[in-house]
């Protein structure tokens, strides 16, 4: 029996689309409520959930342990409201629990939005075992105590699931500028700092958001010290941490960042786990020019995340460099076809026709691009765009 353990609050928008993305797959559905004022328990009970209240405790790891204590199935899916499951990781999941064996399966998850780092692992199927508790102030998790109930109990065994299981939407740029989620991260990660001083998962969540903050010189310190205890935490959370100080000395220290990269490249992962350090890698070697091996690098990330937008833009950046016309047009309109309105990518492809010699194409590109940027509030640059390409080509013709 398969049950499905969530928390929530105020999910209106999102809770059905999830529920209904395991129907049919879990068979019981928990649902607490920690507070919404809208209809999100309405929706989960119309959903066929069973729909319990809990005042938030302020902390994600006892709200999320009540909901596991109220579910009775032999293993247990945990999802946010903001995530779904793919229909196609139905299957490959059925026959992994079957496995007497087993007692936790870490979980491919899509991030949509996520430019550098389009997957993650999460730790959200397990087996309903009375060792297994949430714990952490932030991004709880249960792999505390299951490495805990591991060295007890040595015959269980953790894999993961090569087929992507899960979707998450909640590091789309807009849904993050809409909500205080920064900042009640901050808050969460500065406490759990303060109680667990030097912890390397803790170091690699603040230092990362320090670094894309600004504030370079804590954020580098942060991922340092995480990097210092890293020989006694997973391979996932060392990953983080090279990629986040390669990111943080990439603008000052190209040389420091590229052996980085390569360091983060070189663990035992799942390589979709790994695409943003490949990206990243490419993106410096341009710039150092090594074109040969930047094009390497991003056309793996390509043919391992062909949905991803930005490695795209970066390939035909790459082939243009290369003198590689053709390759470079088809992959700006590769990213394009994905995402219509990369104002970036339209005009890239124009200038790659218009060395091509195709004069009208080039024309319609930019025309696009111009349109493109009005259309996103980027005057000044529209009007700069315009300014120079009409220098190229008749925009008026």
């Amino acid at each position: 029996m398969l049950s499905l353990s969530m928390i929530v609050r105020n999910e209106a928008e999102r809770l059905e689309r999830c529920l209904l993305s395991v129907a049919g797959f879990v068979d019981e559905m928990v649902v607490v409520d920690t507070g919404s004022d809208d209809g999100t328990a309405a929706i989960a009970a119309s959903c066929g959930a069973s729909v319990h209240h809990l005042a938030w405790p302020g902390d994600f790891a006892p709200a999320r342990n009540h909901a596991l204590d109220l579910v009775t199935g032999d293993w247990v899916l945990v999802l946010d409201a903001d995530e779904w499951l793919r229909p196609e990781s139905r299957a490959p999941l059925s026959v992994l629990m079957a496995q007497p064996q087993l007692l936790l399966i870490n979980l491919l998850r899509q991030e949509v939005g996520a430019a550098q780092s389009p997957y993650s692992s999460v730790s959200r199927l397990f087996r309903r075992h009375p060792a297994i508790r949430w714990s952490r102030r932030y991004h709880a998790m249960v792999d505390d105590s299951v490495a805990t109930l591991l060295e007890q109990e040595p015959h269980w065994q953790v894999v993961a699931c090569g087929e992507p299981a899960l979707v998450h939407e909640g590091y789309r740029p807009d849904l993050l500028a809409a909500s205080d989620k920064a900042a009640r991260l901050r808050e969460a990660m500065e406490a759990e700092l303060a109680a667990r001083p030097g912890d390397p998962y803790t170091c690699a969540k603040l230092g990362a958001l320090e670094v894309s903050q600004g504030h370079h010189a804590r954020g580098i310190a942060l991922l340092e010290e995480g990097l210092a205890q890293a020989e006694t935490t997973s391979l996932a959370v060392r990953y983080e941490l090279l990629l986040h100080l390669a990111i943080a000395r990439s603008p000052g220290e190209p040389a420091a960042a590229a052996a980085l990269y390569r360091q983060a490249l070189e663990l035992p992962l799942e390589e979709r786990l790994t695409l943003g350090a490949r990206l990243n890698l490419g993106a410096l070697l341009l710039r150092q020019g090594a074109l040969e091996e930047a094009a390497a690098q991003t056309a793996a990330v390509t043919r391992l995340c062909p949905e991803l937008p930005l490695a795209w833009v970066n390939l035909g950046l790459i082939e243009r460099q290369r003198g590689r016309l053709l390759e470079a047009i088809a992959a700006y309109r590769q990213a394009l076809a994905l995402e219509p309105q990369q104002a970036d990518a339209q005009r890239s492809l124009a200038a790659a026709l218009l060395l091509a010699g195709d004069i009208p194409g080039a024309r319609d590109g930019f025309r696009r691009a111009i349109a493109l940027l009005e259309g996103q509030g980027q005057q000044e640059q529209a009007t700069e765009l315009a300014r120079r390409a009409g220098a190229l080509v008749r925009l008026d013709a």
